[in-house]
């Protein structure tokens, strides 16, 4: 059986596609459509006088570096931040007020002022009856032996672990990245359940070492 081929006609030649066009990359005020954003953080009433103290060492970094504008409303009791024309990313808001709540917290504002410079820092919050329902002396007892004599634990934790703790009560708040804040979460827990520091301290340095070889 035959089959004719019919010449296919050719094709005409498509018109070149037009070049990209090339945008300016948008500044922070213009992701929003040109409206200020906001956040506020409260002030507890025991970190008044500290505020009041270090109120530069937090300003200067927020207002100069971050390009974003803080101010104390004292009616609120609220620390506000809000962009500005020239704030170069909308992302530096948050962070903001990530640093001042970390100070709000009890962190001092060297370890608190990481998380403007670094991604991938964290704040994590839980209270030892989170772990065990402790009242009365086993309560205090289970905070003696998260800080140790003289914070001696407490340090030890701070130093193996690359993180910063705060004990606030029965709040604490770990400061640090994403695995670190892992284990020393987990040191913690194992000390409200009752395990005494040198076996403690003995897991710490296995861990370590480990992340020394990692490194």
């Amino acid at each position: 059986m035959e089959i004719e081929t019919v010449p296919s006609e050719s094709k005409p030649e498509s018109n070149p596609l037009p070049p990209k066009p090339k945008f300016e990359p948008l500044k922070a005020h213009e992701m929003s459509d040109g409206r200020v954003q906001f956040r506020k953080v409260s002030v507890p009433p025991h970190r008044y006088s500290p505020l009041k103290k270090y109120w530069m060492d937090i300003y200067t970094p927020v207002y100069e570096q971050m390009k974003i504008d803080i101010r104390m409303n004292l009616k609120a009791r609220k620390v506000e931040l809000k962009t500005r024309q020239d704030t170069p990313d909308i992302s530096n808001l948050q962070k903001c007020a990530d640093f001042v709540q970390a100070f709000m917290l009890g962190f001092d504002v060297p370890d608190a002022i990481a998380l403007l410079r670094l991604d991938e820092l964290y704040v994590e919050s839980f209270e030892i009856k989170d772990v065990k329902t402790l009242r009365g002396e086993h309560l205090s007892r289970a905070i003696g032996r998260l800080s140790g004599k003289g914070g001696k634990t407490k340090f030890a934790i701070e130093n193996s672990t690359k993180t910063r703790i705060v004990i606030a009560d029965t709040k604490i708040h770990i400061l640090g990245s994403f695995a670190n804040i892992k284990i020393a979460r987990d040191s913690l827990c194992s000390l409200i359940l009752g395990s005494p520091a040198g076996k403690v301290y003995s897991k710490l340095r296995q861990v370590s070492a480990r992340l020394a070889e990692r490194f």
